[in-house]
């Protein structure tokens, strides 16, 4: 039980899940957008760069993702094998953060996937109207963007 309230243990695990959940989300995102677009591709090949575009989108949550999981684990000095005490209060709040961004994560990358495939769908019929479809897409990634913002300044409020 004392491993579960250690502060390290706990910021860590709060990289592993922002990485791990958005991650997911972003896999399964871009997966889903792959299958609209290899269809679409299938009948016209000319159209492969306006939906690896559109495909590339959903990835961008697994970004933000290992972006947050990547400060939280820099926070605790592992890497440059200089270690650092991390109270318990400051844990909790760096695995808040990364749940935060994991959770949002992943939620945002399966609808903007959703969303993507439709965009698809409007260039198999309608090529010129690309920007529409991107405009659509990434209406949805302003809500990961909100969430990379506050675990950010979680993160960067927490001492350490």
């Amino acid at each position: 039980m004392s491993i579960l309230l250690n502060g390290t243990f706990l910021a860590v695990l709060g990289a592993v899940l922002s990485t791990g959940i958005a991650g997911m989300g972003s896999a399964k995102g871009v997966g889903m957008v792959g299958e609209a677009a290899a269809g679409v591709v299938s009948e016209d090949p000319s159209k492969f760069s306006q939906t690896l575009i559109l495909e590339a989108l959903p990835g961008t949550q697994g970004i933000y993702g290992l972006l947050i999981g990547f400060l939280i684990i820099m926070k605790t000095g592992i890497i440059s094998g200089n270690p650092v005490e991390v109270s318990t209060v400051a844990g909790l709040w760096l695995l808040l953060a990364g749940v935060l961004m994991g959770v949002v994560g992943y939620f945002s990358a399966i609808k903007q996937a959703r969303v993507s495939c439709g965009a698809v769908a409007l260039v198999a019929k309608r090529p010129e109207e690309l920007v529409k479809g991107i405009v659509y897409t990434v209406m949805v990634e302003t809500y990961a963007v909100l969430a990379l913002l506050v675990a950010f300044l979680i993160y960067n409020g927490v001492p350490v």
